[in-house]
């Protein structure tokens, strides 16, 4: 009951107030923190100060139903980098219920993009789950677009590689069975959504860690790729990377769909990184997404097999999370 409500409290409190409870250390802290709580109403607000006890142990999916968020570090190598994970349960729930993990955007604001999917989860019927990953904790593009593989991406070496259990990307499946195992959940894989940076984290994940527990992948909206091509060198392509000799055939099974807004062309967009490699793929995210896709196909047929990447282009969509999220959702779920 205790790790109850030490959850509930975390997620609730200022900024200023946790950081000022993390240093506490006495028997007095838990009496004063229990007495402050009464007084508390509900929220989610971004905190990323200290592990949670847990979610709350052996109860039944449809008691867990609602929104909410915890902190999550329980995967040893990254526990000094606690995420906030928020999430909603549709009403409905039940234990065979499909998960949907979502990768913000550059905003890292994992309760907005849990709140926007919500609708669509409860008609659908999928449970959102999101971790977000803080700039305090994931700072730049190398720890979260990149996944952490190499202390500086942009030129990777073996002395710069980064042990995989440490990468962003090994925080993902650990979580999954963190949060099914607190609601009794049966689902032995989850799907992916991303967009914009986590879409490029998404496809990224896919490539990566082609064993981890995904279902499908659909990536929208990413700024640049990484092409499945040992002939450019990592992160525009996989040479020099721990995937450069990987299974490609076995990559091209899994579920990926590119998607991004046929609007969403504009070269000059916000955040849009050009370089001579980035601008290789295109000037715009119409552009670079079809690229990818373009690239895919070519891949398959050089080495003979069939690919299970799709393209959608959505009409009449910009550069815009509600969108292509709903979108996702329609995919995947309806």
């Amino acid at each position: 009951m205790i790790g109850m409500y030490k959850i509930a409290f975390l997620v609730c409190l200022p900024n200023w107030y946790s950081q000022y409870i993390y240093q506490m250390k006495s028997s007095i802290t838990l009496l004063l923190f229990a007495s402050f709580g009464f007084f508390i109403s509900s929220c989610d607000n971004n905190i990323a100060i200290q592990p949670a006890d847990e979610v709350p142990v052996d109860l039944d999916i449809t008691e867990l139903s609602g929104t909410g968020s915890f902190i999550f570090a329980e995967h040893t190598p990254l526990s000094d980098k606690p995420i906030n994970v928020f999430y909603h349960i549709p009403a409905n729930a039940t234990s065979t219920t499909p998960i949907l993990v979502v990768y913000h955007g550059s905003s890292r604001d994992g309760a907005n993009s849990r709140n926007l999917l919500m609708d669509e989860a409860n008609a659908f019927g999928f449970i959102v789950i999101v971790p977000e990953f803080s700039t305090r904790y994931f700072p730049g593009g190398d720890a979260f677009n990149l996944g952490n593989i190499f202390e500086d991406g942009d030129n990777p070496s073996p002395a710069t590689l980064v042990a995989q259990e440490e990468w962003t990307f090994s925080l993902i499946d650990p979580l999954f069975d963190y949060f099914k195992s607190r609601i009794n959940s049966n689902v032995t894989q989850y799907d992916v959504f991303g967009f914009s940076g986590g879409a490029q984290f998404a496809h990224r994940h896919l490539i990566f860690k082609p064993n981890d527990k995904i279902n499908r992948t659909v990536a929208a909206s990413s700024g640049w790729y990484t092409v499945v091509d040992n002939t450019i060198d990592f992160p525009y392509g996989t040479k020099l990377s721990p995937e450069e000799t990987t299974n490609y055939a076995s990559l091209l099974e899994k579920s990926l769909t590119i998607m991004v807004g046929s609007d969403d062309d504009d070269p000059n967009s916000a955040g849009l990184r050009h370089n001579d490699f980035a601008d290789a793929q295109g000037l715009n995210r119409v552009a670079r997404a079809n690229h990818f896709y373009a690239e895919s196909l070519k891949l398959a047929t050089d080495i003979g097999v069939a690919s299970n990447w799709k393209l959608q282009i959505l009409p009449d969509v910009n550069h815009n999370y509600e969108a292509t999220s709903s979108a996702a959702a329609v995919l995947l779920y309806k």
